[in-house]
């Protein structure tokens, strides 16, 4: 049986069933929810839970693809894609190519972790799907109701992980957009090596906002080439293919190549606090603010929180996960960086080439996954334009 098929009798089943209420209800079936779900699987104590997934429709397409870096396997680790031990910037101001051990970049495919963990999840009786487009939430006493199609369920707990209104775009908040196109190309002839990735290559336009691409090589002849571009508004479609193009012929420079895949996404940049839910509604993903706002990495803050969340419920405690004193400060260095982005005091190409050119490379990703000591921040901090980012720092110790 097809996984499709797979989730249209799991569908049809559920119409079959009196249950309403749930003791867990996940509101989005994507990155978030999938990885809380997956935990909540591999935990015994969570199989007589009753647990229920909704979405607006089954995942049948690769319409993600994830990258981040770190030093041990991961949970995901058997559908980890590729995998990169070295890694290139370029720039016009520093290039350089990085071994990045301990560390290694990985990737992982939407397709690849929706089948994963769906496979897996259509195989347990206390797991439920219903397909639909969730209208409202609401947090009563001791419950929590979602209304999906006009039907209502109801949880001890709903994990959410829809951005229902995007964060407010005024002056009391910095607001970009970090959006991109990506195409995994397949080339006719021996073009790329698959054991670098190209990190950051910002050698593609003279524009006040911040534009780089990423190539991610999975063979000789197979590459995700993705341009990236960190604005108030979204490009038209047009302009990310034509930037693509120009990429691809100046810097690849394959004979002819075809594309086998594309996938578009859109990640807020934001120093507004993201609600974190309200009594038995809890936010998860970019709708719970686990999106680092300086950079629109995602996938690593959605997994730590996924098992601090865990943890919280196997220990019988909230869910509501409150903020440590670090990630306070991290929040401040996002806002300082968003201050100099947005107002283009500096170019995020030239921050970038500072960071890199001035410290180790571990060291950079490691203050990009919010893991860094105060003495590494300071050495961080020591390797920008002090005459820049000290003003930026100071406004925002005043906000």
């Amino acid at each position: 049986m097809s996984l499709t098929s797979a989730f249209c009798s799991v569908l049809i089943a559920y119409h079959s069933l009196l249950i309403t209420h749930f003791d867990y209800i996940i509101t989005g079936c994507g990155c978030a929810g999938l990885s809380l779900l997956y935990r909540m699987m591999l935990q015994h104590s969570f199989t007589n839970k009753q647990i229920l997934v909704i979405d607006q429709s089954s995942k049948t397409i690769n319409d993600r693809t994830w990258c981040f870096w770190e030093q041990q396997p991961n949970l995901f680790e058997e559908i980890v894609y590729h995998k990169w031990k070295q890694l290139d910037f370029y720039s016009d101001h520093f290039s350089a190519r990085f071994d990045i051990l301990p560390y290694e970049y990985k990737m992982i495919r939407g397709i690849d972790f929706y089948n994963y963990i769906l496979e897996k999840a259509k195989q347990r009786d206390n797991i439920h799907f219903y397909y639909g487009k969730v209208q409202s939430l609401k947090s009563e006493t001791n419950t929590a109701i979602v209304t999906v199609d006009q039907k209502q369920f109801s949880a001890d707990y709903i994990f959410n992980s829809i951005l229902f209104h995007p964060p407010p775009d005024n002056n009391n908040f910095y607001h970009l957009l970090q959006h991109f196109k990506g195409w995994m190309i397949h080339t006719s002839s021996a073009v790329f090596d698959e054991r670098i990735a190209t990190f950051m290559d910002f050698r593609i336009v003279d524009q006040p906002d911040t534009r780089f691409v990423y190539v991610l090589p999975v063979s000789f002849n197979q590459a995700l080439v993705e341009y990236t571009v960190i604005s108030k508004q979204v490009l038209q479609q047009q302009e990310y293919n034509e930037a693509l193009k120009k990429y691809i012929s100046t810097f690849l420079k394959p004979k002819d190549y075809i594309i086998k895949e594309e996938e578009f996404g859109v990640i807020p940049m934001t120093n507004y606090s993201f609600p974190k839910g309200d009594g038995r509604i809890v936010n998860i993903g970019i709708a719970g603010g686990r999106t680092k706002a300086s950079s629109g990495f995602t996938f690593r803050f959605i997994q730590k929180h996924s098992e601090v969340i865990l943890q919280a419920l196997i220990n019988n405690k909230s869910p509501h996960i409150k903020s440590l004193i670090s990630q306070k400060r991290f929040r401040l260095y996002d806002s300082i960086l968003l201050n100099i982005l947005q107002h283009k005091k500096i170019s995020g190409e030239e921050i970038f080439a500072y960071l890199f050119k001035k410290n180790p490379p571990q060291r950079v990703l490691k203050f990009l996954d919010n893991e860094t000591n105060f003495i590494e921040e300071l050495k961080i901090m020591n390797s920008v334009p002090t005459k820049i980012f000290f003003p930026a720092v100071v406004h925002e110790l005043l906000r």
